[in-house]
């Protein structure tokens, strides 16, 4: 760390020494205006300086200006967590003592919240976070779209629909940024699967990529304010997606006015000449494959090094780009590492597990709570009063979650296991069996369990079931290659490690079973008809453990709801339907066939039943919702129309509900899905209680992408506003005009 410190120390002395003459240059003066301060500083800069900013200096750092006291800008992942420090110039931890943090939920269950304020919550915390490690931009939020259950990197982002995610990015970018350090919304775009990811061409409609792919992203420019932008691994269009003019220049900067730094992936620029032109600001990690590899070149050797000043100098790149590049960086640096009022910030405290424990409560979605008898009662809450012996099986009971997957992989000061907190709560009732080992596997490296291990695991744990009481099964997915993990897709939609026949045997011997599901992605039930109960739990953080006994236990009532679809069959989900060139495509190159039909707006467009829905989420309690109510059967154009609904808790706990607005269009001049989600509210209520929700709807929620046309489009003619419990669940709905 010994370059750090000294750039540092020179930055800090020639800070010293022009704050001390006669006038401060404009630059310094954080009272000026901040376009003021931008252009007195570009003024002031060598043509060397300004292209030595547009690239990194070390694996997660990149120049200032130490000539004038402008210091260096430090960058870190990620969406989840502020992750461990990483060497100067290598991919290995620094390994410091002092970089524990808070391990946040992955961004999944954020969505699975469906609460804003939750989000602004996290985003706070996790900004604190990264301002105590004096970092400068955290590479989060991801936004990629849920097109199918195989992405290897789903779990960091936020579901399968873009109104969703729109919502749910803007507060998490405003409290990240309120801390004076930057949020890098991921990856622009289309990075929707990691096979082939440096290389893969997508080709898909400009309609999907506006109604579908463009929209979070959208959001976290104009309504959330982000100050950096991470480009993709992909091609879109035939170019890559970090240095693409149509990506990059005429929609982010031009049509969304974007006044930020596009920075790519790390490795994900690939030419010179494309990046000086087509919207690249910061280059980082080039020469390597993002995740291990490293290379003998040197910074300079950058595609926007060396070979970018030469251009300039030539003439072969107008000097503008690299002004332009300068002041977007320079802008960056005012925002946050030269920011003077920004907090101090504060990590690993005992407020931030709260808002990671209070995330994983909510974010957890109950999907099946049945009686094991037609007598009986559901199994879920568990009362600890009715049982004297209780087996634990599976091993993401004990597994850190935390570790593996890719850029997100955490180093938590405390991770509180599944295991650990049902001890916490039942004491010596409780009793534990792997039942599987899963082994680590990381980019490839597998480390093999032997058939002889793994049948005599399942053995011990079928044993062990037959004489207990109930049977809390914590099982799913984890961070190895090929499961929830970066660089890699799943290459099956069923659980792994032979959990499925673990599964079947322990049923056979006692069927009370709760099934805990720990993954960041949908997968293949064939024992879900037996199973009496079954909560989706995702990758909790610090606070898993907590989280998920709160509401095994009932001391919390489950109120997630799913933000992607459960499909049934693999090939029920509509990019899998369409074939090898929908999904992956030919190792070149893939088409988007499903187009605008992502998740729910496929499984109901063409009447294929999900297992579980988009919106999908039980409760403790029981919901009761009156008739909605539109203020106006007719909504002309620039006005806007209410729909009211009533919504009553009719059982004896307090609950959460998230109620939803789906809207469609029942005749249009091009197809569309047969409704999509145009809003929703969470509305806490006590026993007996009932309150009105209320939703707005204007022409803007009406409007489709015509791509004849290139622009948003509402017509007139007859709409429908359902209020859904789930995008399969439709307890009303009202009629209305769109009148011109």
């Amino acid at each position: 760390m010994k370059k750090k410190i000294l750039t540092a120390a020179c930055a800090f002395f020639a800070l010293t020494a022009l704050s001390t003459q006669a006038q401060t240059p404009i630059y310094l003066d954080k009272n000026q205006p901040i376009e003021l301060r931008v252009q007195d500083a570009l003024s002031r800069m060598t043509l060397e300086e300004k292209v030595a900013m547009t690239h990194a200096q070390s694996k997660f750092s990149s120049p200032g200006v130490p000539r004038l006291g402008i210091p260096e800008l430090w960058w870190s992942d990620g969406p989840h967590g502020v992750r461990a420090e990483i060497e100067w110039n290598s991919w290995g931890y620094a390994n410091w003592t002092n970089d524990s943090i808070t391990a946040f939920p992955a961004l999944t269950c954020l969505a699975a919240t469906w609460n804003p304020e939750l989000s602004y919550a996290y985003g706070n915390a996790i900004g604190a976070e990264a301002r105590y490690r004096k970092k400068d931009v955290l590479l989060g939020p991801g936004v990629n779209m849920y097109r199918h259950p195989l992405n290897g990197r789903n779990f960091e982002y936020m579901g399968e629909d873009p109104y969703l995610a729109s919502i749910m990015v803007v507060p998490y970018i405003k409290g990240v940024q309120e801390n004076g350090v930057a949020t890098s919304t991921k990856h622009y775009v289309l990075n929707d699967q990691e096979l082939w990811r440096g290389h893969i061409n997508v080709e898909l409609s400009d309609r999907a990529l506006h109604e579908i792919y463009l929209p979070p992203f959208k959001a976290a420019v104009v309504d959330g304010g982000c100050w950096t932008i991470m480009g993709a691994y992909n091609k879109v269009r035939g170019q890559h997606a970090c240095h693409n003019e149509f990506l990059l220049n005429k929609i982010l900067k031009d049509d969304w006015a974007f006044d930020g730094v596009v920075v790519t992936d790390w490795g994900g620029a690939h030419d010179t000449k494309e990046a000086a032109l087509y919207g690249l600001d910061v280059e980082m990690g080039s020469f390597t494959n993002g995740l291990t590899s490293e290379s003998e070149f040197g910074y300079n050797n950058y595609y926007l090094g060396d070979g970018y000043l030469e251009m300039l100098r030539s003439g072969e790149v107008p000097m503008s780009t690299v002004d332009d590049k300068a002041s977007r960086i320079l802008r960056l640096i005012f925002r946050t590492s030269m920011n003077i009022d920004r907090p101090w910030g504060s990590q690993a405290t005992a407020e931030h597990a709260a808002v990671a424990r209070t995330v994983g409560e909510e974010g957890i979605v109950l999907l099946k709570n049945s009686p094991v008898t037609k007598k009986g009662t559901p199994l879920l809450p568990i009362d600890g009063s009715k049982y004297n012996k209780i087996l634990v099986v599976g091993e993401n009971a004990t597994r850190s979650l935390t570790q593996g997957g890719g850029s997100s992989e955490l180093k938590p000061k405390e991770e509180v296991s599944p295991l650990a907190a049902l001890k916490a709560v039942y004491g010596n009732k409780i009793s534990y069996a792997p039942g599987y080992k899963a082994g680590r596997s990381m980019y490839g490296n597998v480390e093999p369990i032997s058939p002889a291990v793994e049948d005599a695991l399942r053995a011990e744990a079928v044993a062990m079931a037959q004489d207990v009481d109930l049977i809390i099964y914590v099982g799913g997915l984890n961070k190895n290659h090929e499961q929830d993990c970066e660089a890699g897709d799943r290459i099956t939609y069923g659980l792994p490690f032979s959990q499925n026949q673990l599964i079947e045997e322990l049923l056979a011997v006692n069927p009370n079973m709760v099934m805990s599901l720990l993954s960041g992605n949908a997968v293949e039930m064939p024992w879900v008809d037996r199973v009496p109960a079954i909560v989706q739990t995702w990758y909790l953080g610090s606070q898993a453990g907590n989280a998920l006994a709160n509401v095994l236990t009932g001391e919390v009532n489950p109120s997630g709801k799913l933000p992607f679809s459960f499909p049934k069959r693999l090939e029920d989900n509509g990019a899998i339907h369409y074939g090898q060139m929908s999904y992956p495509g030919d190792s070149i190159n893939q088409t988007y066939l499903e187009d605008i039909l992502v998740g729910y707006r496929w499984h109901d467009t063409k009447k294929i039943p999900a297992l579980y829905p988009f919106g999908y989420g039980l409760s403790y309690t029981t919901f009761e919702y009156g008739k909605p109510q539109i203020s106006s059967k007719k909504l002309l154009e620039g006005e806007t129309a209410t729909v009211q609904v009533k919504v009553k808790n009719t059982g004896k706990v307090a609950g959460k509900e998230v109620v939803q607005l789906y809207i469609s269009d029942k005749k249009s001049s091009l197809p569309r899905p047969t409704k999509e989600l145009k809003g929703f509210q969470k509305v806490d209520l006590q026993p007996g209680e009932e309150k009105e929700v209320t939703f707005t709807i204007t022409p803007a929620e009406l409007c489709y992408y015509n791509d004849a046309l290139s622009q948003w489009v509402a017509e007139p003619g007859e709409f429908e506003a359902m209020i859904g419990a789930s995008s399969a669940d439709i307890k009303g709905k009202t009629q209305f005009e769109l009148v011109f």
